[in-house]
């Protein structure tokens, strides 16, 4: 079993810039992938951003293309989540994931993390 912590969540103004944390635990080896989604208030959770662990091969979103840059290190078993140039559409509880197989764009995850919540104002 895979355990994930995020961190580094938080209040901001437009314009900032914000790096999440997520430490992962346990069952290291089964991880294939890991991702960053992110769910806003009446809107359905979305994939941000994703990271092979072995290639670290990226994805990201339109929405992140550009601002946010996602990256691991496997020493420290964490995935991170570089956020720059926040907009308040940004706002949201980001959610780290992880995953055995490398459909990184199918959201059924196979871990998920308790969430952050980011909050960017105008």
């Amino acid at each position: 079993q895979v355990q994930l912590v995020e961190s580094g969540g938080g209040l901001v103004q437009a314009g900032a810039s914000l790096r999440l944390s997520c430490a992962a635990s346990g069952g290291i080896f089964r991880i294939v992938y890991s991702a960053w989604f992110r769910q806003a208030p009446g809107k359905e959770r979305e994939l941000v951003a994703a990271i092979s662990r072995t290639y670290g091969s990226t994805y990201y979103a339109d929405s992140a293309k550009g601002r946010f840059t996602i990256s691991r290190d496997n020493a420290k078993n964490t995935v991170y989540l570089q956020m720059n140039s926040l907009i308040p559409e940004d706002t949201a509880v980001y959610y780290c994931a992880a995953k055995e197989d490398n459909h990184y764009t199918d959201p059924k995850y196979d871990y998920w993390g308790q969430g952050t919540q980011v909050t960017v104002s105008s």
